[in-house]
């Protein structure tokens, strides 16, 4: 597929390093379709992957940067219809409730799930991602692969982080709550939040420009997200301090307009 051979579509705003990856191996990017709300509809979704015909599909569930999901029955209902490659992107799938994709992989071989322990093991610094795969899928993975993909280093400590996923998970249930009590409070305030399962919360509704929102909370010690969605921006969910200080000084700013 990867210089020259095939397409692949993926359902935008999503998560922007798919068509980076489609430039730098010159695979044609097909910029599919979501509603106003940035849901996926599902029935959409479906006539535009077999109008393009694409040689690999992506789905991102929890979606970045939205934060919504699609459900595992919508996610069988596109692999039914779908000949190619069905990537499902869980990066953020620990703070979902929704079943994983990794159910449908023996009904349907085509279906790919990718993960990483960047998120909710906090384990970015690793760099390591993995994916789940029928096992022809994997055998053709080992014809492509970079020598040198992971360190022995890594992959030890990543074992390590599975022998002990129990506690590194064990601040997912709290993060759901956190994230929760903060989009209520931003509800509140008279902004609108997008709804998420995921970690971070998208939020708009603000009268001052995005950039300069931003502006405005990072000049107050708050580093917060500009995901290039026109009006929108993302905060990521962190300890109690740090959720208060974020709702404080974006009360603060607001004040300002």
């Amino acid at each position: 597929m990867a210089f020259g051979g095939g397409a692949a579509l993926g359902f935008t705003p999503s998560y922007s390093m798919h068509p980076l990856i489609a430039k730098v191996t010159q695979v044609q990017w097909l910029n599919g379709s979501r509603r106003e709300d940035f849901t996926l509809d599902i029935d959409s979704a479906i006539s535009q992957i077999q109008r393009e015909k694409p040689a690999l599909t992506f789905i991102t569930t929890p979606n970045n940067p939205t934060g919504s999901t699609v459900t595992i029955d919508e996610i069988e209902k596109i692999a039914k219809s779908t000949s190619g490659l069905l990537i499902v992107d869980e990066a953020y799938a620990e703070f979902s409730l929704e079943p994983s994709a990794v159910t449908l992989i023996e009904k349907y071989p085509h279906v790919v799930v990718i993960r990483t322990m960047s998120k909710a093991f906090a384990f970015a610094g690793v760099r390591l991602g993995y994916l789940i795969a029928d096992p022809a899928v994997i055998d053709a993975m080992f014809l492509v692969r970079l020598p040198y993909h992971l360190s022995a280093l890594t992959q030890a400590a990543a074992e390590v982080a599975l022998d002990f996923k129990s506690e590194l998970l064990g601040t997912v249930a709290q993060l759901r709550a956190a994230r929760d009590h903060v989009a209520a409070q931003l509800t509140d305030m008279g902004l609108n939040v997008t709804p998420s399962a995921s970690n971070f919360l998208l939020f708009s509704g603000f009268e001052m420009p995005s950039a300069q929102l931003w502006q405005a909370m990072l000049d107050r010690g708050v580093l917060i997200r500009d995901v290039g969605l026109l009006g929108h921006l993302r905060v990521t969910i962190g300890n109690e301090a740090e959720n208060s200080k974020f709702i404080s000084t974006l009360s603060a700013c607001l004040g300002e307009k």
